[in-house]
C-alpha cells in the first residue's frame, strides 16, 4: 500500500502541518526507530517528532537505507535519511518495529549498548516455551519475557524496565476490557474481534488486497492466531501456566477462552464484543457493573468507560480505549464491548505511552 493510502492512514492522528518550533527545554532523551518505514514505525516517527521531551535521531529501513525519510513518508516531516538497522545506536530509547523473529537480535544488541527498548514485535511477549510453540525457537531466550507493556495494568514494572514488550492490538482491547472482571473469577470468555486492514501490516497480500477486502467480512486464524496465547496469559492468574487449547482448562488456572478474529473493509480500528461468565454469583447488576469499571479505571487518562456501546470513529486517531460493559439479565452473561485504534493504542501510541512511563514523563505527553 503506497501513495494516497499511506497518507490516508495517517490523516486521523490530528497531526498536520510542519513540525512546531523546538521546545525551550533540552530534550531529556534521544530516541531511534528500527523499522521506520511500516505503518507503526511511520506513525511513531510522527508522534516522536512532535514530542516536547525527546529527539528522534535515527530511523532505519532495510530496503530504503540512505534515502530521504520524507521522500517516502511525506507526513514525517524530518530531514533524517533512513539508516541501516545497525546504525541505530547511542540512543536512550529505541523502538523496534521489526517482524517477529527478526526483532530479537536487534533488541539484544540495543540492550547490550545500554538503550532502553520498547519492542513492538511479538518476540518478548511470551515465555520461551510459549514462544517456541507458536513461533519457533527464540534467538535470545535469556531475555524472555520482557515486561508486558499494557501500561494501565503494569505501570510500576514498566517504569523500571530495560525491555518492554508492547502488546498486540487484539490483546490490548481484550485485556483492558476484562481486567476489572478478573477479581470475580472468569469462567468462560468468548472474544469476537474485528480489525481494519492496517492490522495486517503494510505489505499487501492476496487476502488484504483491496479487491479481496472490499464489501466483505471474514473470520480468519481461528485455530492459529498468535494473539491467542497472549490473551490467555493475560487472563490467567499470576504465575499460572498457560496451556493453549488444553483439553482440561482447569490445568491452566484460567478461563476457557475462545478467540475469533475477523477482517473488515476499513483501514484502522479494533472492535471487540466479549462474552463472559464469571464465577461469583449472583452476577452484578448493570449499575454495579458500571461502577466496578469506573472505579477500576478511575484516574486513567486513556481508558474511557461509556454509558452505551462505543463507536470506532470516536477512537480512531487517538490513544484512547473506550469500553462498555453490559449485563445480559436473561442469561447472567456479561457482554463487554471494547474499541481502539490498532495503530495508536494498539501499537505506536501505547509505545510512546510506555516510553513516557520509562522516562518519568507525564504519561500523556506527546499523545494529547
Amino acid at each position: 500500500m503506497t501513495g494516497p493510502v499511506c497518507a490516508n492512514l495517517g490523516c486521523d492522528t490530528g497531526i498536520t502541518g510542519s513540525r512546531p518550533a523546538a521546545p525551550s527545554t533540552v530534550p531529556v532523551a534521544t530516541v531511534g526507530i528500527v523499522g521506520g518505514a511500516g505503518f507503526t514505525g511511520a506513525l511513531l516517527a510522527e508522534l516522536l517528532l512532535r514530542h516536547p521531551s525527546v529527539e528522534l535521531t535515527h530511523m532505519s529501513s532495510r530496503q530504503l537505507a540512505g534515502e530521504s525519510v520524507r521522500q517516502h513518508l511525506p507526513r514525517v516531516r524530518t530531514s533524517l535519511a533512513f539508516c541501516h538497522d545497525a546504525e541505530v545506536s547511542d540512543v536512550d530509547v529505541a523502538f523496534v518495529c521489526a517482524p517477529h523473529g527478526q526483532a530479537a537480535p536487534v533488541v539484544k544488541r540495543l540492550c547490550d549498548r545500554g538503550a532502553r527498548v520498547v519492542d513492538l514485535s511479538a518476540d518478548f511477549r511470551l515465555t520461551a516455551a510459549e514462544y517456541a510453540e507458536w513461533y519457533g525457537e527464540h534467538a535470545c531466550p535469556e531475555l524472555l519475557p520482557g515486561v508486558y507493556g499494557l501500561t494501565e495494568l503494569h505501570r510500576e514494572e514498566i517504569a523500571s524496565a530495560t525491555l518492554v514488550a508492547n502488546p498486540g492490538c487484539y490483546p490490548t482491547a481484550a485485556l483492558l476490557a476484562l481486567a476489572p472482571l478478573k477479581r470475580r473469577g472468569l469462567l468462560d470468555v468468548v472474544v469476537h474481534a474485528t480489525s481494519g486492514v492496517s492490522g495486517a501490516g503494510k505489505t499487501p497480500t492476496g487476502t488484504t488486497h483491496f479487491c479481496s477486502v472490499d464489501s466483505d467480512y471474514v473470520a480468519y486464524g481461528l485455530a492459529t492466531h498468535r494473539h491467542y496465547p497472549e490473551i490467555a496469559a493475560g487472563l490467567a492468574p499470576q504465575n499460572a501456566p498457560v496451556v493453549p487449547f488444553a483439553a482440561d482448562q482447569s490445568a491452566t488456572a484460567g478461563p476457557q477462552l475462545t478467540f475469533v478474529p475477523h477482517l473488515a473493509p476499513f483501514q484502522r480500528g479494533i472492535s471487540e464484543t466479549i462474552y463472559v461468565r464469571v464465577g461469583t454469583l449472583p452476577p452484578p447488576t448493570q449499575q454495579q457493573l458500571l461502577d466496578l469499571y469506573r472505579e477500576f479505571y478511575d484516574g486513567e487518562r486513556f481508558v474511557e468507560i461509556g454509558h452505551e456501546p462505543p463507536k470506532l470513529r470516536d477512537v480512531v486517531g487517538t490513544n484512547f480505549c473506550r469500553i462498555y460493559p453490559h449485563l445480559d439479565a436473561r442469561t447472567g452473561r456479561i457482554v463487554v464491548i471494547s474499541v481502539l485504534d490498532n495503530l495508536m493504542k494498539g501499537a505506536s501510541g501505547q509505545a510512546v505511552q510506555n516510553m513516557n512511563v520509562m522516562l518519568g514523563l507525564p504519561e500523556h505527553e506527546g499523545l494529547i
